[in-house]
């Protein structure tokens, strides 16, 4: 019987960094300087990256170089095929990957996040159904509100529009599942890197003004939100996402019921004409295209709420193991993350290039942004970046840094962010949840000079 050759994949890699080294750099597994490249297989490796690496002893066993494992064409991903390489959705740029096109799923490559407010053409897109059809009027959009309340509200956008005084902030929605590409092994779901995020100036009322005027009952614990988007299966009676927040967190003044994107009515693709925007927390309480909101007097169970759907385990358990749904939590606040926006993953400078100035963003969910640090030495060394003041208490912080360049050839740029709290980026994603939750690494990016 002939044996077949088995292949190894890049998340085997990490897991093994030393039959990484052997297997994909041609290093020999008996050297005792564990955890750096060696001979034949370091020039292999820089001939595959196009140039010498000034910081290779520096590298970390096992490290596969981002210019090969991250940030790729759309085309050059595996992908099902069903899935479009190039989004095709008016008002929306092309150049955003997508991941999924049952439900639409596409994220923003992270060079395209350079702007202070995130355009909406270049905003990511999350669906759990199908996009409902738009409203020829949408101030006759009806919202209701009813549950756990004294005076059950029918509410159209108009009245909201001109009962309730108007609040506009400048806020940051993610994906839960942003970064879950990161996770060894991987985890189900859409394979987010980067791109699962977006800063908006979003324009609409305080959902607690609402919910103070339908006048809550003493019973009110949690919210229930619900769309017009469908099942994908068709199924009236089922929903397609049906998620929830604590009293407090609705009865925040930044979460808000928003009718505007960047001083413009919401487009289809992002809700139109109402959704809710509940900063800091999951993309998914942030439900688009909403029609009514119950006011429950426990925990929502919801489309969503149950099983490991936005939940992820108290404790940390075994990556790849199936884990207990009944010992999960309640996904709710987004953890620090930061990115670089310029320079491009893949970018190539002229020869004799002395310094490269770098920009990106930072964020957390209510813990604000306290320290980015960039390498370009595979972490050896690092520098503070210059960070911005950031435009509201949800909003992301634009920062910068100037970084020496010794010599030609292939750096690695990596930044990583700590929160208010001092919580800072691991190394890589960490905390391995069957869905592949709250996956935040170092940003990592690729740059040849000469």
């Amino acid at each position: 019987m002939r044996m077949r050759r088995q292949e190894r994949s890049v998340e085997e890699l990490y897991a093994d960094p030393e039959r990484a080294d052997a297997l994909v750099f041609g290093r020999r597994t008996d050297v005792t300087r564990r955890g750096f490249l060696e001979g034949a297989g370091l020039t292999a490796m820089g001939v595959a990256a196009g140039a010498g690496i000034p910081f290779a002893a520096n590298m970390p066993a096992g490290l596969i170089p981002a210019a090969f494992a991250q940030d790729k064409p759309a085309e050059s991903k595996p992908a099902e095929p069903a899935q479009p390489a190039t989004l095709d959705l008016p008002g929306k740029d092309p150049n955003l990957s997508v991941l999924g096109d049952k439900p639409l799923v596409a994220e923003t490559p992270a060079w395209m996040l350079d702007d202070a407010v995130t355009p909406v053409e270049r905003f990511f897109i999350r669906n759990n159904g199908t996009i409902p059809e738009a409203p020829s009027d949408p101030d006759k959009w009806v919202l209701k509100v009813e549950g756990e309340v004294n005076t059950p509200l029918e509410i159209t956008l108009g009245e909201l529009k001109s009962r309730f005084p108007a609040q506009e902030h400048q806020m940051v929605l993610e994906c839960g599942g942003n970064g879950r590409s990161y996770f060894v092994p991987p985890a189900r779901g859409n394979q987010w890197t980067t791109g699962g995020a977006g800063c908006a100036v979003w324009k609409g009322v305080r959902l607690s003004d609402v919910l103070k005027g339908a006048g809550l009952k003493p019973s009110a614990v949690y919210t229930a939100h619900y769309g017009a988007d469908q099942h994908l299966s068709g199924d009236a009676t089922k929903d397609a996402l049906s998620r929830g927040v604590p009293m407090a967190k609705a009865m925040d003044d930044y979460t808000i019921l928003a009718w505007e994107m960047n001083g413009k009515p919401l487009i289809n693709a992002h809700g139109a004409p109402l959704r809710l925007v509940v900063p800091g927390w999951v993309g998914s309480c942030s439900h688009k295209w909403l029609s009514r909101i119950r006011i429950r007097d426990k925990v929502h169970d919801g489309a969503g709420m149950t099983g490991f759907s936005y939940r992820a385990p108290n404790k940390p358990i075994v990556p790849g193991s199936k884990g207990d749904e009944a010992d999960t939590r309640i996904l709710e606040a987004m953890p620090v993350r930061s990115i670089m926006t310029s320079p491009k993953n893949g970018t190539k400078l002229g020869s004799g290039t002395k310094e490269v100035t770098v920009r990106g963003k930072a964020w957390s969910a209510d813990k604000g942004v306290r320290l980015v640090e960039v390498s370009n030495d595979f972490g050896v060394t690092w520098v503070k970046a210059k960070l911005e003041e950031p435009k509201g208490k949800y909003s992301w912080t634009p920062w910068s840094v100037s970084l020496p360049i010794p010599s030609d050839g292939y750096f690695e740029l990596w930044s990583r962010a700590s929160d208010g709290a001092g919580t800072m980026q691991p190394f890589q994603a960490a905390n391995w949840n069957p869905q592949g939750y709250g996956g935040n690494p170092y940003h990592r990016v690729a740059v040849l000079i000469g």
